[in-house]
């Protein structure tokens, strides 16, 4: 048989690694340099643990209540405008929040963020992919999230080095300078459609009317439910600890090497466990994968909680909640399509992460208002525990449910 000449065959490969390039850029400049630019800017500016905390999690709730649309849309074919909009979005902001002189434009910043990361992160590439290349995406998916995975590796030193260099203001700029002149014309460029070439395209009515069907379908599947909690309590417990595990590790009196080792192990410890899964995790079925992904966080919070200041054991936390995180976006960009359908992957998708990106909003306040009323982190690490714990036993009701139904249909 002759090989297909094709230009999307030839170009999917470029496609997609510039794509998983994009992403750890809009990652890093966005998600990851929160943590280290949070403190020197409550130093200068004087704003409050809480009041800081809050403007992430107003960013992180708009993004929720974006992630619906995004998914239409790019389900729709929009996926370039969508994700190459995100980019100028995310230079925009972070250049308003490096001229931030009060609590009011801070918080504009990261409403403005909010939408970016809702039309830049995971699930907007995802959908592209999913749509544009629908016999392997999984493969894809697998290697945007290997390259990713480096976010937290390359931008925690990099933000660490510019902070210390040049400030948290410049640093700044020169994050969104990145967004700029790497992701935009990457998503410019690399995106041409969210939809695959094929001779007989459905109309727009009819993308809209599965669409619609495929969201209606999902609000009453019980599998759809228990995904939602699982996701929902899994990005809580993630985000609560990775907006503070660096004041977290601070108030422990743990050395700054230490600090940065820890922080920057998690980048690597994702990519392993995503390499495992690429080479190993085809043999198994995807929910046997997804128990042990949701049982290795709370053992890693278990870890970190009697880690006390000890390298060995925070390196140790750091590469467990790396493999943890790691395996669970695989798992996220996968699982509906293993345990439910693949129609309308965008909207659907959107729906689930809608809770999650909610929980992603409240849990870093709610961290920060834990530790202000005792004014210790031990209370929100048992809080994490309790929740990743919940998490767990969500994901294992999916998969029992949708082993009920498939037995159910097939019978």
């Amino acid at each position: 048989m002759a090989k297909s000449n094709s230009p999307a065959d030839s170009s999917a490969g470029l496609v997609t690694w510039t794509l998983a390039l994009a992403q750890l850029v809009s990652w890093g400049s966005v998600y990851y340099s929160f943590s280290l630019l949070v403190v020197p800017m409550e130093h200068t500016m004087g704003w409050s643990r809480t009041a800081t905390n809050a403007a992430l999690s107003v960013g992180l709730l708009v993004s929720g209540f974006a992630a619906y649309p995004v998914g239409r849309w790019i389900d729709h074919g929009l996926g370039r405008r969508v994700m190459a909009a995100g980019s100028v979005i995310a230079a925009a902001m972070l250049l308003l929040w490096a001229d931030a002189q009060s609590l009011t434009l801070l918080f504009v910043a990261w409403i403005g963020l909010g939408i970016a990361m809702a039309a830049t992160f995971y699930d907007p590439v995802f959908a592209v992919v999913t749509h544009r290349y629908p016999k392997s995406f999984r493969t894809k998916i697998t290697l945007i999230t290997l390259v990713a995975g480096f976010a937290s590796t390359v931008f925690i030193p990099l933000t660490q080095f510019l902070v210390g260099s040049v400030g948290w203001r410049t640093s700044l700029v020169v994050l969104a300078i990145a967004n700029l002149v790497i992701c935009l014309p990457i998503h410019t460029l690399a995106i041409r459609s969210s939809r695959s070439d094929t001779n007989s395209q459905p109309s727009r009515g009819a993308v809209k009317l599965a669409n619609d069907a495929a969201t209606s379908r999902a609000l009453r599947t019980p599998t759809f439910w228990a995904l939602a909690f699982c996701f929902t309590t899994y990005y809580a417990t993630f985000a609560a600890l990775t907006f503070h595990l660096v004041p977290l590790m601070l108030e422990r009196g743990v050395s700054n090497a230490v600090l940065v080792t820890t922080m920057a192990l998690i980048g690597p410890a994702q990519v392993a466990a995503r390499a495992v899964w690429f080479a190993f995790g085809r043999t198994l079925h995807v929910s046997t994968v997804g128990v042990i992904v949701v049982t290795l966080f709370p053992l890693s919070t278990v870890v970190l909680i009697g880690a006390g200041h000890s390298a060995p054991l925070l390196w140790l936390f750091a590469v467990c909640y790396g493999a943890a995180n790691g395996m669970m976006t695989i798992l996220r960009g996968t699982i509906v399509q293993d345990l439910m359908w693949t129609e309308g992957y965008g909207a659907v998708s959107g729906m689930l992460s809608f809770p999650s990106n909610i929980a992603k909003g409240i849990a870093p306040i709610a961290a920060a208002s834990i530790w202000s009323f005792t004014r210790s982190y031990i209370a929100v690490e048992w809080a994490v525990l309790l929740v990743s714990l919940l998490s767990a036993i969500a994901f294992c009701v999916a998969v029992r449910v949708s082993r009920q139904a498939a037995t159910v249909s097939s019978a």
